[in-house]
């Protein structure tokens, strides 16, 4: 590796395992650290191979995984302009060779590897924008080596998502943002129609990294058209979906270059269109674009880009297509876009309006919007109406409290909201019948008013909630009978024998890296390797096992995903005691370990999970799950911001004799059980109060008196 090689001290902190605080106490405590190379006094940076010298020789270097060697290699070329993107396409290439074929090149000497990846990727250049003149020198060799046993090792997938982390050049553009993969798939399941095939063509005009164009070819599309202003963004998309869609007949095409200025797709209409266009971008071409045969419902503003983006999609439309937009709230209110918001409505082309809570997506402050277009049927009959679901609204999503405390989102339950929502009122949009509090068809003729304003919650909070006084009451007391006995539960698990302290001092032991026991053999990672689900739909059997998805294990619920989801000859039978932890944690600094009983025994595991299989004579499952799920052993062993990114060869865990383990595991049993009783108590609690609560804002309770017998 070069010398040049830098590394700060969060970099640091992942490359040994440990936290920030303990590379600060490092640094004071330590003479010998190597000092700082460059960067800031507030953020120094380290030489990389000094710290891996320092911490070998302090037995602080754990094992690395071929991404972390990846990760590596591409820091110490960083000084290289493009680097990653450079080596998307022997990502490609190495996807497609045999096993035999990419270890012969592994194995060639470092005078030879260049030019033999040089050849290897000339087929697929045309396939990645910006590619085209790409050579590689003779001194990249241990890059190319890195790169390529991160393939073979962990697949190309996880080899792209490295090089993302470390593409400076894709994240450079201001308003531009990653869309979260359950956003993705949920803007991808509005298109869809129930009994019709999904739109065989999708088009994404500003398609970044290609998390919309990977949830429609999920789908079955078979035609993908994506175009990213960002040259990085865009090489990442068309390599994502060429190896999504390896083995299908889908068609892909990616382009570099700015959608609204430079169409790369003039002539393309597509069935459907996915987007999630940049926010506040005041130079899209407003002076030079004021005559563009675009604007059908009028010139947007110089302020309001959404406006321009969105008249961009509905040109790319079939008649009758329909287009799904990731939009900022200002939108369906601003001054400045009031008239083309009345033109839209008046064409008949918003078809709902879908406002999301804060923290789905970046911006992580701001509940962003869900715009569904319809490009008008010349032949068809217009709307009268407009769907306004608000899942912001408490029976809309309710918050999950989270190990941290924090309120954490529901997301199964939103998404299922929201698609009961649509597809009731898709299939009748004129006899829509409201979910009060969430989704309401708000004629076009009331949205017409001074200000425009498309903001579901003005329109959806704003129904009253009807309720028979008797079956209201019925329900009340119900639910409180229900939350006594939760109540009563969650005292008897709470009570108990005492949790004594250990002493004067906190209790230390020798720790082993998860990758360590794996070496040692007292452990099993098993992974379901990312693969194409089949275009068309499948006849599910009732009796087959189910697979425990990541959304079962964040939310503690049995295994709810279909029989057949992972359907490649590659299932993975969950068995009991097997311990399962999300790869993503999206915004949860604290992890979720599920143990698995015999209610998961049988299912199939999921994608985008990790599943450790302990030796039983050596390892007792509720030890390993309580003591991996430590909120530092969490920080140490991940990376990421929004979506958090778990690393399961990084986590420690104490070398503590069997009986000991048990001894922990019983306890750590003992917290899973409170847990699982406080959130059913707290979530009775909530209903209770609410339901309450809307009787007596309705008139349909009474406050409870004193010459009334209590129920």
């Amino acid at each position: 590796m070069p010398r040049h090689a830098q590394v700060t001290a969060a970099e640091i902190s992942r490359l040994a395992g440990v936290t920030r605080a303990t590379v600060s106490n490092w640094r004071r405590r330590h003479p010998d650290f190597p000092a700082p190379t460059g960067g800031t006094e507030t953020s120094p940076a380290y030489d990389l191979d000094a710290v891996q010298a320092w911490l070998a020789a302090r037995g602080q270097l754990p094992a690395t995984s071929p991404a972390d060697d990846l990760r590596t290699a591409v820091r110490a070329t960083r000084a290289s302009a493009g680097t990653p993107t450079r080596l998307l396409p022997l990502v490609l290439a190495a996807a497609r060779m045999t096993d035999s074929d990419l270890k012969q090149l592994v194995d060639l000497p470092d005078r030879q590897l260049p030019e033999r990846a040089q050849q290897a990727i000339r087929p697929h250049l045309a396939e990645i924008p910006g590619t085209a003149d790409l050579t590689y020198g003779a001194g990249e060799a241990p890059l190319l080596r890195a790169l390529l046993c991160c393939v073979a090792d962990e697949g190309a997938l996880r080899a792209a998502d490295v090089l993302a982390e470390n593409d400076l050049d894709g994240t450079s553009a201001s308003g531009l943002y990653d869309t979260p993969a359950p956003v993705a798939a949920l803007m991808a399941d509005l298109l869809a129609e129930p009994g019709k095939p999904y739109p065989a063509a999708v088009f994404d005009p500003a398609c970044g990294a290609g998390g919309l164009l990977v949830a429609a070819a999920d789908r079955g599309a078979q035609k993908l058209y994506g175009q990213d202003i960002v040259p990085a963004q865009a090489a990442q998309a068309a390599v994502r979906l060429a190896l999504q869609t390896v083995g299908t007949k889908v068609q892909v095409s990616v382009h570099a270059g700015d959608s609204i200025r430079a169409d790369a797709f003039p002539t393309v209409t597509a069935e459907a269109v996915l987007c999630a266009p940049p926010y506040g971008d005041r130079e899209w071409g407003h002076e030079e674009l004021a005559y563009d045969s675009r604007w059908m419902f009028g010139l947007p503003a110089k302020s309001e880009s959404e406006l321009a983006w969105l008249q961009h999609c509905v040109a790319h439309l079939a008649d009758g297509g329909r287009a799904v937009l990731l939009m900022p709230p200002a939108t369906a209110e601003r001054g400045s876009g009031r008239r083309i918001r009345a033109e839209i409505l008046r064409s008949g082309a918003l078809r709902a309006v879908i406002a999301l809570p804060p923290g789905v997506a970046q911006p992580l402050h701001v509940g962003l919007h869900l715009w569904v277009i319809e490009r008008p049927h010349p032949q068809a009959t217009l709307p009268l109406n407009v769907l306004m679901v608000d899942t912001a609204a408490p029976d809309a999503s309710r918050p999950v409290q989270s190990p941290s405390k924090r309120p954490t989102l529901d997301w199964p339950a939103l998404r299922d909201s929201v698609l009961k929502a649509w597809n009731d009122y898709d299939r009748h949009p004129d006899n829509f019948d409201p979910v009060p509090g969430v989704a309401q068809a708000v004629p076009i003729i009331d949205l017409l008013d001074e200000t425009v304003d498309l903001t579901p919650a003005r329109h959806v909070r704003a129904t009253p909630v009807p309720a028979m006084p008797d079956e209201l009451a019925a329900i009340g007391h119900e639910l409180r009978t229900r939350l006594r006995r939760a109540a009563t539960g969650l005292i008897t698990l709470s009570g108990g024998q005492p949790w004594p302290p250990v002493g004067s001092a906190p209790q230390s032991w020798r720790t082993a890296s998860v990758a360590d026991l794996l070496r040692g053999n007292a452990l099993e990672l098993l992974r379901v390797p990312a693969a194409i689900r089949n275009p068309s739909p499948l006849v599910e059997d009732p009796s087959a096992p189910r697979t425990l998805t990541a959304g079962d294990v964040m939310s503690h619920r049995p295994a709810s995903g279909p029989g057949e989801e992972e359907h490649t000859g590659a299932g993975i039978e969950i068995r009991e005691g097997d311990v399962i932890l999300p790869e993503l944690l999206h915004n949860n600094a604290t992890g979720t370990a599920r143990v698995a009983d015999a209610r998961d025994a049988g299912n199939r595991l999921g994608r985008h999970l990790h599943l450790l299989r302990p030796d039983p004579t050596r390892l007792d499952p509720w030890f390993l799950a309580g003591f991996l799920v430590a909120e530092e052993n969490i920080n140490a062993a991940s990376s990421g911001a929004t979506v958090v990114r778990l690393d399961p060869r990084r986590l420690r865990v104490p070398l503590l004799p069997l009986a000991e383990q048990q001894r922990y595991g019983r306890a750590f049993r003992q917290l899973h059980a409170l847990r699982t009783a406080a959130d059913i108590a707290s979530r009775l609690a909530d209903e209770t109060a609410r339901t309450l609560a809307a009787g007596l804002t309705g008139g349909a309770l009474q406050p409870p008196g004193a010459d009334q017998t209590p129920s």
